[in-house]
């Protein structure tokens, strides 16, 4: 801890008076916190293993106990009640929140969405892509291009954009069929970077870095409405789009699809050695995952009205994959729980000015030591056979 947090915590350098500061009392503080720290986490994981043992040993094998994830999500008398509260809570937010918290919202909401559909791919089906930003940014330059040079607008474009992002799913899952594992992320990683090399190098198509401006926001029956009505306008679509993905995330996931994807997950040989039809299950991962993105994209496009290749990163893979990975793999409430954590804890953070970044990425490691399966792990279905 102290050697990495060095240069931030130790040297201050003064452009003005072209001096450096050394703080040396700094690095006592963190190698006290960082020790303490280890100490607290061997009790904990100590406890946790102990309980673990202790639970083994009551276990009833007769007995099969209902997983609350399962209840919430497929439970009607449970999720109605539930849906409505945080409706009412999120519904009121424009209310109360100024213009750029709602913007921040927006974004949020955003990445819960990018999230669910990463979840597909990496958490349900267990392929690990990490060019899931090309699919993002096919659903946005879709919109800008299309609005470009035929006009269409926004509730046209979200359908083509998610259904040419799931096309260009397909296109990426053909080549990767045999492979796997560190393999298939480098592929999927060279991907994504095609994609955006392509945007900023073929200028005659999509304008090059300079990027495409004037994408129109989404309209409502003709309505002139203004900035600040636009973004309300934008941030309520985006409830709906997120309820509606969690819908057909949950139902894909109980579907026989569903079903074999977890298989895909588990062991890809005895998934195919039970029959299951392992090119189709891929395929059908690639394309429903990058459908959502491509929506998001298209959505993206008409809340920035401006995009270019530099907006779709590596950086944007990496950060949606840390939202699968933290909130749990397949974990659909876990990645929503997630996605509003590490979209909205930097910019409540500011307060901490230069250090903000180092508290967002302890937080993540702290993460990864006490809950190494995710902030809310799924649990594995069991089945209980009477004889």
């Amino acid at each position: 801890g102290c050697f990495l947090t060095f240069p931030i915590m130790v040297i201050k350098v003064n452009p003005y008076e072209e001096t450096v500061v050394w703080r040396w009392q700094n690095m006592l503080y963190v190698a006290l916190v960082s020790f303490s720290l280890y100490l607290l986490s061997q009790a904990f994981l100590g406890w946790k293993t102990g309980q673990e043992e202790k639970k083994k040993r009551r276990i009833n094998p007769h007995r099969v106990k209902k997983n609350w994830q399962h209840v919430l999500l497929n439970e009607p008398k449970v999720f109605i009640p539930v849906l409505a509260v945080f409706l009412v809570i999120f519904s009121a937010f424009p209310v109360y929140l100024s213009t750029y918290q709602i913007n921040i919202m927006i974004t949020a909401l955003m990445y819960v969405v990018l999230g669910l559909g990463l979840n597909i791919v990496v958490g349900v089906a267990g392929l690990l892509d990490l060019g899931y930003v090309a699919f993002y940014a096919v659903g946005a330059y879709t919109y800008a291009l299309l609005n470009l040079h035929f006009g269409i607008g926004f509730w046209t474009a979200l359908p083509i954009g998610g259904l040419l992002a799931a096309c260009f799913g397909i296109l990426l899952g053909f080549p990767v069929l045999r492979l796997r594992g560190d393999y298939l992320a480098i592929v999927t990683l060279g991907f994504g970077e095609i994609i955006r090399l392509v945007l900023e190098n073929w200028t005659e198509f999509s304008q090059g870095p300079s990027g495409i401006s004037n994408v129109p926001r989404p309209g409502l029956f003709g309505m002139e409405m203004t900035l600040d009505q636009s973004i309300n306008y934008l941030y309520y679509l985006m409830i709906a789009l997120v309820i509606f993905t969690v819908f057909m995330v949950n139902r894909l996931q109980n579907s026989r699809i569903g079903r074999a994807w977890f298989a895909l997950r588990e062991d890809e040989i005895a998934c195919q050695a039970m029959g299951i039809d392992k090119t189709k299950t891929k395929l059908t991962a690639f394309s429903l995952g990058a459908f959502w993105a491509g929506m998001v994209g298209v959505i993206f496009a008409a809340k920035t009205t401006f995009v270019n290749p530099s907006s779709f990163t590596f950086l944007e893979s990496a950060i949606i994959l840390c939202i699968v990975v933290l909130g749990g793999m397949g974990s659909i409430i876990g990645v929503i729980i997630a996605a509003l954590v590490l979209m909205l804890l930097p910019e409540y953070l500011r307060a901490f000015a230069d250090y903000r970044m180092l508290v967002f990425g302890a937080t993540l490691v702290i993460m990864m030591v006490f809950r190494p399966k995710g902030l809310i792990s799924t649990v594995r279905r069991t089945y209980n056979i009477k004889s």
